[in-house]
């Protein structure tokens, strides 16, 4: 395929792709963003497309991927527990100031609940909140990753279950 057909064929599938994107995000600028990505993929990969094979299927094969990885990543880059504002401050340290009475209750309450933990448990999940990577936590506990990823995966657990109300 020459450069000009690339182009063309390109350009002829950018509306079906569009409507593609916004399928997936929901979202009209999100849709445009993976839109523009997936274009600029495709472009900067052109020589990884084979001839004679189905051009609409690889761009959105690529459209997908791109929008399944934008997504990983993003949950990845979520706060351990699930973004409330409590456990934040918790992590930050930040002090009380401007905050409601209910919400000084709740971050006292949480943390009194993290104070009841078996040390095995509360010291990696406490490092893990100010910031340090498994890998820095496993160095400094002298355990294996694996057991502190764990730890710090039942301790969300049972934090929890202890404060479900």
């Amino acid at each position: 395929m020459t450069t000009l057909q690339f182009n063309n064929s390109l350009l002829s599938l950018q509306d079906r792709l569009r409507f593609f994107a916004l399928s997936l995000t929901s979202n009209a600028e999100d849709a445009s963003d993976l839109l523009q990505e997936t274009t600029l993929k495709a472009l900067t990969y052109r020589s990884q497309f084979v001839n004679n094979s189905n051009f609409k299927a690889w761009m959105f094969t690529i459209m997908k991927n791109t929008f399944i990885n934008n997504y990983r990543r993003n949950q990845k880059s979520r706060n351990t527990f699930d973004g409330s504002e409590d456990a934040l401050r918790v992590a930050n340290k930040q002090n009380y100031d401007s905050e409601t009475p209910e919400e000084i209750h709740r971050v006292q309450e949480l943390e009194m609940t993290i104070e009841r933990l078996d040390d095995d448990f509360k010291v990696p999940f406490k490092m893990h909140t100010q910031g340090f990577k498994y890998k820095e936590i496993a160095e400094t506990l002298d355990l294996p990753i694996g057991t502190v990823k764990s730890r710090i995966f039942f301790t969300r657990k049972k934090l929890q279950q202890m404060l479900q109300d």
